[in-house]
């Protein structure tokens, strides 16, 4: 994370934190290079899947904002480091993308009842993913590896979207009582069919192809030929911003095959009005996929899989900002509506990443025993329009 990790050839602008490249020098995962025309960014936590801590989120945005602003740069690229990357040899740092938010933080902050903590980072978070979202300039996210929650909340605005063979993709909030946050219910809901429906429920993990099926991914490289696509970036003589329109367009876009149908066992069951409706015909199913689905969704918790199923139901007729608003609230209940170790999400996240006894005691147990409207105070504002912390987006 210091220039020393550089190539000479990079030595005047790469390895920098982007606290330091915003001038704060500050320590960050994040680092950050400027090369030709190109403003690129690596996730440099690799022994942590590269999960994005508030420090990250803080410095995500003050360089996205600086490059917005500043005229020389005229494309944003992103990707993340693996457990064996080296900063300063590019050929090694891909293999991994980001794995979501920091949820031991969450955790440990929910439990110290530090709410102060958990409200900056949420409100912080869904405010980048919406940068993101709105950028005006061309983003290109190296999705390889793993990309999981707060991943997919820092790739799904980007302007292209690659993926490769290696690409494992999921929202799979429900597995730690929460629900397919930053911006989940906006982009899952505009997947064909009620794919959305599927992916948000039972947090199944995809790959290339379906991602792309999905329209959670534009185009599929092999991911060894990712080294050679982010130093173009750097290396090409871009002259202006329609330059880089005309090459992402040629280069890039021109390869996406688009989307494609949706497996009709997905939109028979996942249509259905109710949790309730959805087991039931899962388990009623002769079929091996069915099953197994049906499985998965009896391990999420309960209370979650409702609240999810109204927020992908709601979100589809929402804008960006109206849906990060939602999920700003919903976010909020998580922790507040049973604080500390009573919240479904802090015993979600107990028995997966800390405890790791993968035996979640969620309340209510069962999906048969959540009872109508327990849902629906998630989506009840505890601040009123004019004070909510995401206000200004638009």
């Amino acid at each position: 994370m210091n220039e020393k990790s550089t190539s000479a050839k990079d030595r005047d602008v790469a390895g920098k934190t982007a606290s330091q490249e915003a001038g704060a020098g500050i320590k960050s995962d994040i680092l950050v290079e400027r090369r030709g025309s190109a403003g690129l960014i690596t996730l440099n936590r690799p022994k942590a899947l590269n999960a994005l801590s508030l420090q990250m989120v803080r410095d995500l945005s003050s360089i996205l904002r600086t490059w917005r602003d500043d005229p020389s740069v005229l494309l944003v690229a992103i990707r993340g480091t693996n457990k064996i990357g080296r900063p300063g040899t590019p050929e090694s740092l891909f293999g991994g993308f980001c794995a979501g938010g920091d949820i031991r933080f969450f955790h440990q902050a929910a439990l110290a009842g530090d709410s102060a903590a958990l409200d900056d980072f949420f409100t912080e978070e869904y405010t980048l993913n919406h940068l993101i979202h709105n950028y005006p300039k061309p983003y290109i996210a190296f999705m390889d590896g793993t990309v999981m929650g707060g991943g997919m909340g820092i790739s799904q605005g980007a302007k292209v979207r690659i993926v490769t063979e290696h690409t494992k993709m999921a929202m799979p909030e429900t597995q730690i009582g929460l629900f397919p946050d930053v911006g989940g219910g906006y982009f899952l809901s505009r997947c064909p069919g009620h794919a959305g429906e599927y992916l948000a429920l039972t947090g199944e993990v995809i790959g290339a192809d379906a991602a792309i099926a999905f329209g959670l991914a534009d185009i599929k490289r092999d991911a060894a030929r990712l080294p050679e696509l982010w130093n173009e970036l750097g290396n090409r003589p871009f002259t202006s911003a329609s330059d880089v329109q005309a090459w992402i367009a040629t280069e890039l876009i021109a390869e996406s095959p688009g989307k494609n149908g949706v497996d009709s066992k997905i939109d028979a069951c996942f249509s259905l009005l109710r949790v309730k409706h959805i087991i039931d015909a899962l388990e009623g199913a002769e079929d091996p996929w069915a099953a197994k689905t049906a499985a998965k969704l009896r391990t999420r918790s309960p209370l979650m899989l409702h609240v999810t199923l109204e927020q992908i139901r709601r979100a589809r007729g929402m804008s960006l900002a109206d849906d990060l608003r939602m999920e700003r609230d919903m976010v909020h209940h998580c922790f507040h509506l049973h604080p500390g170790a009573q919240s479904e999400t802090v015993e979600g996240i107990r028995a997966l990443a800390i405890d790791k006894d993968y035996k979640p005691r969620w309340n209510p147990a069962r999906i048969e025993d959540v009872k109508p409207g327990m849902a629906d105070a998630f989506f009840a504002s505890p601040w009123t329009a004019e004070l909510h912390p995401l206000r200004d987006l638009c």
